[in-house]
């Protein structure tokens, strides 16, 4: 399956663009395993790891499956104030 995956704030900067396009074993991936691909392909995003997942526009627990037709968005740790 082909995941394009939405990035946001300073993950951007780590893997030097907007969106991604990963191509993954399978027809279904948790969050958690999502995570563990990007950064081993996008090694600087362990600069930012407690990165959360969002699908379809909501924070993703690790007991949701991300499928081929979902919208995915990396949303790195913000400073409040």
């Amino acid at each position: 399956m082909t995941i394009n995956v939405l990035i946001f704030g300073m993950a951007k900067d780590l893997m030097g663009g907007h969106q991604v396009s990963l191509k993954i074993d399978g027809d279904s991936v948790y969050p958690e395993e999502l995570k563990q691909i990007l950064i081993t392909k996008y090694p600087r995003l362990q600069e930012a790891s407690n990165f959360m997942i969002a699908v379809n526009k909501e924070y993703s627990m690790n007991e949701a499956k991300i499928k081929d037709s979902d919208e995915v968005a990396i949303i790195p740790p913000t400073n409040g104030g």
